[in-house]
């Protein structure tokens, strides 16, 4: 049996699918690639809040899943919606790369060097909301498009440096552009932030029983923790939410913000975090 794996055709995705791919071989299975673009591919000269959010970088995909074009497709975690449909599984987690998030400068300058009103192009707006508490005096700006647009932009002088997740730079040997890694604690990644997931239909048991023998049991936890207390809050989260979530096996951190007013918790597990940000009033941010 060949398995028909359904990525997007950026650079990024394309090993990411191909990662995938390999560990499907080594496991014994046959694997071809199939791209396909989406409606965030085809329109990045706008906000991807006002073409859908998040959903759009797999929509087509699960469609595709549904029409029997593919048998599984593979994503970055943190571009999966928190609340799916039903009939999709989440079935398989590769291990974890770097979470942290790097500051790209083209000519090597500290983030902290940066003259007051350097614009800083970063696309998330839980790092906008971050940035904004830890340098004050630097807006921020989204930007939109793959990696190498977002650097080229960067050299284009259209954006003084760039805040971009670090596992993708590394993914892409694209590490040399790193000028430093924020800590975890300063900038808090996105929830499944360097997880690759494998997709398929829940009904499709072969097919899930396939994917869980590349899964990576610590990332899998890590992954579900961190998705299990954004689906607490239910629909009211979307790509507008500066919200951060991070489980490093030991202790669950979260960030919530509205852009005037910042909530940072962290605790054992999930029911305790979320207590604390309702009792501090979470919800109200959101």
């Amino acid at each position: 049996m060949r398995l028909r794996i359904g990525t997007r055709g950026s650079a990024l995705a394309l090993w990411q699918a191909n990662d995938a791919a390999r560990r499907l071989r080594e496991a014994g299975h046959e694997t071809e690639i199939l791209t396909m673009r989406t409606l965030a591919d085809r329109r990045q000269d706008v906000p991807l809040a006002s073409i859908g959010g998040k959903g759009v970088f797999i929509k087509e995909l699960e469609e595709a899943l549904d029409r029997g074009e593919i048998d599984l497709a593979v994503h970055s975690l943190k571009d999966v919606p928190s609340i799916m449909p039903g009939h999709f599984v989440l079935a398989g987690f590769l291990e974890r790369a770097d979470p942290r998030d790097a500051w790209v400068h083209v000519e090597g300058r500290a983030l902290g060097d940066m003259e007051p009103g350097s614009i800083i192009g970063t696309s998330a707006p839980r790092r906008r909301a971050q940035l904004a508490e830890l340098y004050p005096h630097l807006p921020s700006s989204e930007i939109r498009g793959n990696v190498e647009t977002r650097i080229q932009k960067a050299r284009d002088g259209l954006y003084a440096g760039l805040v971009l997740a670090s596992a993708g730079l590394h993914r892409l040997d694209r590490a040399g552009e790193i000028t430093s890694y924020f800590s975890i604690d300063d900038m808090l990644p996105a929830a499944g932030q360097g997880i690759v997931v494998l997709e398929c239909l829940r009904a499709n048991h072969a097919m899930r029983d396939i994917i869980r023998t590349v899964n990576h049991e610590t990332s899998e936890v890590a992954a579900r923790t961190e998705r299990d207390l954004l689906e607490r809050f239910g629909t009211r989260l979307d790509c507008y939410s500066a919200v951060a979530v991070y489980f490093d096996g030991a202790l669950l951190r979260a960030f919530f913000s509205n852009g005037q007013r910042s909530i940072r918790v962290h605790g054992p597990d999930v029911d305790d975090v979320y207590a604390q940000l309702i009792a501090q009033g979470a919800e109200e941010l959101v």
